[in-house]
């Protein structure tokens, strides 16, 4: 497994997003909001085209993305919740290519996975993030935000990243013995 972490801070995590959202570099900013919301893997998220968010014919924003995973070859159905569908309205009117997150090149591809661990690395360096944290931290700050909030049950995390058990899940999200103490010491039974 990858040495990458998640984003365990909601106030980093919103100092990332903001960065790019700042200088006005919506794509970059749709790319941070998007990995978060939708725990795919960078593959999965460059490969996003507009007819998957978007329906052109009856001109609004889909409820749902449905794709095939790269790594598995399965097909995964994502809710669009508002946060992503508010970062994919700002990003809409600048649209270059089928691509959501479109390079600034003019031959219509998507970004390369190369870019996208730039773009994230940029502001990782900018907000001051401390850790491993690249592309797949986004997918991983999903899972560990869901597990930690306690609203999410673990199952439904497992299901989502399709993992074989909860140990994978657990040692997927960096479960540290830190998250563990918190849960001892924050428990109020009587």
């Amino acid at each position: 497994m990858a040495a990458t972490e998640p984003i365990r801070d909601k106030k980093q995590l919103k100092a990332l997003s903001d960065y790019y959202l700042k200088k006005g570099q919506i794509r970059n900013y749709a790319l941070i909001i998007m990995g978060v919301y939708t725990a795919l893997r960078v593959s999965d998220l460059l490969g996003l085209k507009w007819s998957d968010v978007y329906d052109e014919e009856r001109q609004l924003f889909r409820t749902h993305i449905t794709i095939t995973e790269k790594k598995t070859g399965k097909n995964k159905t994502i809710a669009i919740n508002k946060q992503a569908l508010g970062a994919l309205r700002q990003c809409y009117p600048h649209r270059r290519s089928e691509f959501i997150f479109a390079s600034n090149r003019k031959d219509g591809r998507a970004i390369s996975r190369v870019q996208a661990w730039r773009i994230i690395h940029e502001a990782v360096i900018a907000v001051g993030l401390n850790g491993k944290v690249s592309c797949h931290s986004l997918r991983k700050t999903w899972g560990y935000h869901a597990w930690s909030s306690g609203d999410v049950s673990p199952v439904v995390i497992m299901e989502i990243y399709n993992h074989s058990s909860y140990a994978v899940t657990k040692r997927y999200l960096g479960v540290a013995q830190d998250d563990l103490d918190k849960a001892y010491l924050n428990m109020r039974l009587l």
